[in-house]
């Protein structure tokens, strides 16, 4: 069965859609005839995060909302009705999370309990829960599988493991039918400047910055293009022969360095402009992750999965979408982004 067909008239509940990833998901889940309700959070702009940057046509299946997954009351009334759940939502930012940890418990872990048990009580047919990499730590083994020890190097992968325990307790203890994604290193257009890639691609592009300042160049990340990433949200939404309570990764089974992505990207924009290191843009020496490479077999196994688009071909996605943005005006001044 084609993938849009398995979504055709489902409906869906998507967390953090207003974000980078989520708001792809989105996309591609009107586009799949699915009837989405889009979850964005609640602000005061009248602001609905990247699904303002989405056409008409695409939001023509999709509601939007705006709130706060730390409300269980909202979350109870939002999720009633549904078929599955993607709950995305999460605060990421590993900087800030030294400076303002007891947030990313609120929102990662309260807010993941949240979704989890508003399915519960409704009877949603299946939650898929975003992990990420940053759980593992550094390597003790490559590539990384499931089965890796869980290290929490920063007080954001520390959320993002109780927030994983949590929805494998739902699994075990309430048999809730929920799944757990660990995408690594995801990147394309509408990701925040606080990753590494958009971070050096707007800097090599933008006159008003006379050199990239970086960090760490010698750390290596599994890069995948968001297009990848979705295709995997769809796979394990309505893949029948999946573990519940289990995670499973995302990855294309290659790591780069960030100084090679930096050679690419100035490749790809001609620039030549010198290359800076900053202190704040470097992490704590022992909450340094320096390797991320994902061993996707047992998604690939269970979903048929696989990641398509080489690191050149996203590359070469970003950059244009950059130069689009930076031609148009639609990017504010540019600012440090460090912390």
């Amino acid at each position: 069965m084609a993938e849009s067909d398995r979504y055709k008239g489902r409906r869906i509940v998507v967390t953090g859609a207003d974000g980078f990833i989520g708001s792809h998901l989105v996309e591609s889940l009107a586009a799949a005839g699915a009837d989405v309700t889009a979850l964005a959070f609640y602000n005061a702009f009248d602001k609905n995060g990247w699904l303002d940057e989405l056409s008409d046509d695409a939001l023509g299946s999709v509601r939007i909302s705006r709130g706060d997954v730390r409300d269980f009351s909202f979350m109870n009334r939002l999720v009633a009705g549904h078929d599955i759940v993607f709950h995305l939502a999460a605060l990421i930012g590993i900087p800030h999370s030294y400076a303002a940890p007891q947030s990313y418990v609120d929102t990662n872990v309260t807010g993941t309990l949240n979704v989890l048990e508003a399915a519960r009580v409704n009877g949603v047919g299946r939650v898929v829960h975003t992990s990420t990499s940053e759980v593992y730590g550094t390597a003790l083994t490559l590539p990384i599988a499931e089965s890796h020890p869980l290290q929490g190097q920063s007080p954001y992968s520390a959320s993002k493991i109780a927030a994983d325990k949590m929805a494998e307790a739902y699994a075990l203890s309430f048999d809730l039918p929920v799944v757990i994604l660990r995408p690594f290193n995801t990147y394309g257009p509408r990701q925040s400047e606080r990753a590494v890639i958009p971070t050096i691609v707007r800097q090599a592009l933008d006159p008003a910055c006379t050199a990239i300042k970086l960090g760490d160049l010698t750390t290596t990340r599994d890069f995948n293009y968001v297009s990848d990433t979705v295709a995997a949200f769809l796979a394990i939404g309505r893949a029948p022969e999946i573990e519940f309570g289990a995670p499973y990764n995302t990855g294309t089974g290659q790591a780069v360095s960030v100084a090679d992505v930096l050679d690419r990207v100035r490749d790809l924009t001609g620039t030549n402009k010198p290359i800076e290191s900053e202190a704040a843009r470097v992490r704590p020496e022992r909450s340094e992750v320096r390797t991320l490479l994902a061993d996707p077999a047992r998604l690939t196994a269970a979903t048929g999965w696989r990641a398509e688009v080489s690191l050149d071909e996203g590359l070469d996605h970003v950059v244009a979408w950059w130069r689009k943005r930076l031609t148009d005006g639609s990017v504010r001044r540019f600012s440090n982004y460090a912390t």
